[in-house]
């Protein structure tokens, strides 16, 4: 998958590229940057400041890619406990909602371009006033198998324009989402969702039926998108003050670890900036691209680039350490996590005497 993809090659980018800009960066640049610093004694002003600058794009590349983990998280365990505050973005406005409602009359009417659609499925594919609960529940289902393994079929665009029909009647009548009652937004939610997600696969894998305009089925999307994909101001900051009181705790660790343990030699300014300038560009580029990379990984990839360019040799130790954690974390956190949820769910199970 690409998510595999992009944390697998993400370090192997680092490394290489660091490497290079090292390499550069010694021929076109004072050599002060590579001279080794000196104990206790800080770096010259200008030095200081590009050292901050740098540190300051990784950090905001952190931000916008490691730092989304925590706050999609906080969101689905608040989405799973308080459903009717967290399960849509409250605060969408009213012009927002009536262009949601324009933009699924416009999908409708291209959706009814294709005759044959209408008969795929019955009694859901009509998408008429008439659609009953048990019809949206099995359009949903239809889209839900699409978005997992099931190919593209008259069935899955019937579907699509049963859910988007009961969109249509939601907001066509309402002019806030608070007006919706608590009861019927987790439903609303899952309608968005799955015509969302199957919009947006469809377009990535060139999928989307002839009878559908690509830009306004991509505008539609992501105004549905909004909806459900968003993260309250206040989870924001948690996450950021949290990162951050972290980093203020266990800096130290870390500033010995990367700075005096990857490379047989101390980690000189102009290697800490290239690695880092490539960890940012190496970040964003994952972001722009929606693919999930971790800071970690790349940074401490970039320094032993870095290492291995500046001719200071790596420890072995040290960097067999890093790799191991790397491959061991993801198969370890999996079997924990099953373990764990088998356990609570026995647990329930039998607090609810149910055999």
């Amino acid at each position: 998958s690409d998510t595999l993809k992009a944390l697998v090659f993400s370090p192997l980018i680092g490394f290489v590229l660091a490497g290079l800009l090292v390499l550069i960066a010694r021929k076109v640049l004072s050599s002060d940057l590579f001279a080794s610093p000196k104990e206790k004694t800080p770096p010259p002003g200008w030095i200081r400041g590009l050292l901050i600058l740098t540190c300051t794009g990784v950090s905001f590349a952190h931000g916008s890619n490691d730092g989304q983990k925590g706050m999609g998280l906080i969101v689905l365990i608040l989405v799973g406990i308080v459903p009717a505050v967290f399960s849509l973005d409250m605060s969408t406005s009213a012009e927002t909602i009536a262009r949601i409602h324009a933009s699924a009359t416009a999908f409708e009417q291209q959706w009814k371009a294709a005759p044959s659609v209408t008969t795929a499925v019955a009694p859901a594919a009509a998408a008429t006033d008439a659609t009953t609960d048990a019809d949206i529940v099995a359009a949903r289902k239809v889209l839900t198998g699409y978005l997992r393994k099931d190919p593209v079929s008259p069935a899955t665009v019937a579907a699509m324009g049963t859910v988007n029909h009961q969109i249509i009647e939601t907001f066509g009548r309402i002019n806030n989402l608070s007006s919706i009652p608590a009861e019927q937004r987790r439903n609303l939610r899952l309608n968005v969702y799955v015509l969302s997600e199957s919009l947006a696969k469809m377009a990535k894998k060139k999928e989307l039926p002839q009878q559908f305009d690509p830009k306004a089925a991509a505008d539609y999307q992501k105004l549905l998108k909004g909806l459900t994909m968003f993260i309250p101001t206040w989870v924001k900051f948690a996450v950021a003050l949290a990162l951050g009181l972290g980093t203020m705790v266990g800096w130290k660790r870390i500033v010995v670890t990367v700075g005096e343990k990857i490379g047989k030699a101390h980690l000189t300014y102009g290697q800490g900036a290239s690695a880092e300038i490539v960890a940012f560009g190496t970040i964003e580029a994952a972001d722009i691209l929606g693919l999930p990379v971790s800071t970690t990984h790349i940074l401490s990839s970039g320094i032993a680039g870095t290492m291995v360019a500046n001719k200071s040799g790596i420890q072995g130790d040290t960097v067999r350490n890093i790799i191991l954690a790397w491959v061991l974390t993801l198969p370890v956190c999996v079997l924990l996590g099953a373990a764990l949820f088998g356990a609570g769910l026995f647990f329930v199970l039998r607090v609810l005497g149910v055999h």
